[in-house]
């Protein structure tokens, strides 16, 4: 049960004092009525007792009505204050007021009727002011958490933040740079998971709408009647269930910004509806006799060939041209290999942090596995499997790439890149054909080589303990080495005899000649898996390095300048010692 209001009377007649309390305390507010014959007294029960309302009488034997009104409000500014004046001192009444008083009431007639109703409204006042005081408070802080979260949005969705060095990528941020100062309908088009909402959201929030709303809607996510309902708003009765009108999605956006993706998947009735709204900006809600007009920009992404919809009829060419007036093209990952990289270590360092586990990153060999794949998911996926490595991952330690799937570690093959240079697509694909075939062999040079209908070179002899090597000869990738006889002569056929014109001709033209050194050491676990100790034991051994094949082999290790000779460049497709030892240990 709620306690009854207190409320303080300090009046120096008695007489009034007891008529005045009785009125508060037989009324339906029931108020606890405390009181004091003198100013000093009422002071000294305020100071010792929480009091909800104040009735204070200007002529009082010690203190001036006035004076004592000044106390209270200053040390109890949040206490209202009525003031009980005689007939005739309106004057004073107004004095009081502009002191802070909350009301007045005057002694003359029937008075006392209007004591609880006064004392009431006094009640209420001080109520409405914490109330506001209080929404005030509130607003004010709604402000600055509006503000720091806009901040935080302009910070998250910069068009500098979206990691990528890449040509591709480049091109793509300098296009949404442009499009972003403009009112003009932008199309983004690019593959699923390359980013093409934290555009969309960049181009917002760094244009002249940044202040106003952003709003996205997934085309392909309802069916057509929800997804008219949610673009343009119903009224009320349009339609069973309909118990209440709806603004739609283009009216709360109204002076901003909406996201439509998946484009290609509207219905033509919804195209046709999308193309009113960019050609008049009228939008006519389900049931509505009436439109109204929106000032929203259309930013509309897809990830299907709009133009070949459009020839078989499935998009509307007219919309199409009016939604292509910005188009920007996101490059799909496989399209910016450089940048998978930066991409994994930006992810890597955000997914930590939300899973305030921390690790010492990525190996450098599930760098380069994650480099190689494909990504046919792009970012979309590459952000999931880092998620997935980080909670799999032990705290403090590096991801290793025995935490990566095998459809990772297996399917190392990268796709053509039409940025890269033919000669270096083509010297990557062969190598990685050629390992896998080594795995899958078992590292055996024979039966790899029938595998790649390749022929083996024979081992340089070394004694026991020496290292070797050896390099597998692909004849149909290799124009056959000559010896000094063969340059100056030319070449032979296998009768000893110069080959004719015929064969000649066959000879394929431009082919070149590829190597691909395994490294083989027989006593490596004596080594302890230590790469310079294994660069020592070669070093002091002194290996030769007449041949092409073992200068190779020590310019690899980097035991050139140790023996004496000056390294040679070693050939594009030469394995790296770290690989081969890893993969067969």
């Amino acid at each position: 049960m709620a306690m009854a209001p207190t409320v303080l009377l300090i009046e120096d007649s008695a007489d009034t004092a007891h008529l005045i309390s009785g009125t508060l305390r037989a009324g339906s507010g029931r108020f606890e009525v405390p009181t004091a014959s003198s100013g000093r007294a009422g002071l000294e029960y305020l100071a010792e007792h929480p009091v909800d309302c104040v009735l204070l009488d200007y002529r009082l034997p010690d203190l001036d009505g006035l004076e004592c009104l000044r106390r209270v409000r200053r040390d109890h500014p949040d206490v209202p204050v009525v003031m009980i004046t005689g007939a005739g001192s309106e004057e004073l009444a107004v004095e009081a007021m502009k002191l802070g008083a909350t009301d007045y009431m005057v002694k003359h007639g029937k008075y006392l009727l209007t004591v609880p109703i006064v004392v009431r409204g006094a009640l209420g006042r001080r109520e409405l002011e914490r109330t506001a005081a209080h929404y005030r408070s509130e607003l004010r802080r709604s402000r600055r958490e509006v503000g720091r979260l806009r901040r935080e949005l302009r910070e998250r969705y910069r068009l500098d933040g979206i990691v990528g060095e890449s040509a591709a990528i480049e091109h793509a941020l300098f296009l949404a740079e442009r499009a972003a100062q403009t009112r003009a309908s932008v199309l983004l088009e690019g593959e699923t998971g390359t980013g093409k909402e934290l555009f969309a959201r960049a181009i917002h929030y760094h244009g002249p709408r940044a202040r106003a709303p952003f709003l996205a809607q997934n085309c392909a996510a309802l069916p057509e009647t929800l997804l008219e309902t949610a673009l343009f708003g119903h009224v009320r009765g349009a339609f069973t269930g309909a118990d209440r009108a709806h603004r739609g999605l283009f009216a709360e956006a109204d002076g901003g910004t909406l996201f439509l993706d998946e484009i290609g998947e509207a219905t033509p009735s919804i195209q046709a509806k999308l193309l009113r709204v960019l050609e008049d900006g009228e939008v006519r809600p389900v049931g509505s006799d009436t439109s109204r007009t929106v000032d929203v920009r259309i930013i509309a992404a897809t990830n299907r060939d709009l133009d070949e919809a459009v020839r078989t009829g499935a998009f509307r060419q007219d919309l199409l041209y009016r939604l292509r007036v910005f188009p920007i093209r996101i490059p799909s990952l496989r399209e910016r290999r450089n940048d998978i990289r930066l991409l994994a270590v930006h992810l890597l360092e955000r997914m930590t942090t939300a899973e305030r586990k921390p690790l010492r990153g990525f190996h450098p060999r599930t760098l380069r596995a994650l480099e190689r794949y494909p990504w046919p998911g792009n970012v979309r996926q590459l952000a999931n499997e880092i998620h997935r490595l980080v909670v799999c991952a032990e705290p403090g330690e590096w991801i290793m790439p025995d935490l990566l799937p095998s459809w990772i570690v297996e399917d190392a093959t990268p796709p053509l890149d039409v940025a890269r240079p033919l000669k270096e697509i083509v010297r990557e694909v062969e190598l990685a054909t050629i390992l896998a075939r080594l795995r899958e062999h078992g590292y055996r040079r024979s039966a790899t080589a029938r595998s790649l209908s390749a022929r083996v070179r024979p081992a340089t002899q070394a004694r026991p303990g020496r290292r070797r090597v050896a390099s597998i000869r692909c004849g149909a990738f290799h124009r056959p080495r000559t010896d000094r006889t063969a340059r100056a002569t030319g070449p032979r056929s296998e009768e000893g005899q110069p080959p004719g014109p015929e064969a000649r001709s066959r000879r394929p033209k431009g082919l070149r000649r590829i190597h691909l050194i395994v490294i083989i050491v027989d006593h490596f676990h004596e080594c302890e898996h230590s790469i310079p100790k294994v660069r020592r034991h070669v070093a002091n051994d002194q290996v030769p390095t007449r041949s092409i094949k073992e200068y190779r082999f020590h310019t690899i290790l980097g035991v050139g300048e140790t023996l004496g000779r000056r390294p040679r460049r070693a050939h594009p497709l030469v394995v790296d010692i770290r690989q081969v030892i890893d993969e067969r240990a």
